[in-house]
């Protein structure tokens, strides 16, 4: 994910991407419904998001009843996650994945990494799988691009230098 890079890619845009949180959490909430059948994620108590961003997931989790920890080592996205009131009640930590966790393991029933894989190296994804199978007792799931994605998204991936064009 090229750390510094990332992180400050992210911190400049967090105000920005602060601007599409509600279109983020109804397309969250579609994912959700329609993984449902097969992963009915209320059955569960505690979740990790890492990689939060402004915590779009992290809030239509918490709606559902779950008890969420977003990480991300990005501050100014915690920052937007932060002063949204409806993100009261959900434990915001600035960490990052790669570097190792700052929690216990099977702590979390679940983890959740959504948009975070692609913009990081090979040797970082294994990192990142291996801390959310730690900490994880049940699943550990990972949302991403895929080849279908808008020019702008490219665009600030390119920005973010990351491997996933690779």
């Amino acid at each position: 994910m090229g750390k510094n890079n990332s992180e400050f890619v992210f911190n400049l845009i967090a105000p920005v991407y602060g601007l599409f949180y509600h279109k983020q959490k109804a397309r969250f909430t579609q994912v959700i419904q329609g993984i449902q059948p097969q992963l009915d994620l209320q059955t569960y108590t505690t979740l990790l998001d890492v990689g939060c961003g402004t915590g779009a997931l992290c809030s239509v989790l918490h709606s559902m009843g779950l008890t969420v920890t977003g990480i991300d080592p990005a501050e100014k996205m915690l920052f937007t996650a932060q002063k949204n009131p409806e993100n009261e009640g959900i434990t915001f930590l600035n960490a990052n994945a790669t570097e190792g966790l700052p929690f216990t393991d099977k702590q979390f029933d679940v983890s959740i990494a959504s948009y975070v894989a692609h913009g990081m190296g090979a040797q970082e994804r294994q990192r990142l799988y291996a801390e959310m199978s730690r900490v994880s007792k049940s699943w550990v799931i990972i949302y991403d691009y895929n080849q279908k994605r808008t020019p702008l998204t490219s665009f600030v991936e390119w920005l973010e230098r990351g491997d996933y064009f690779h």
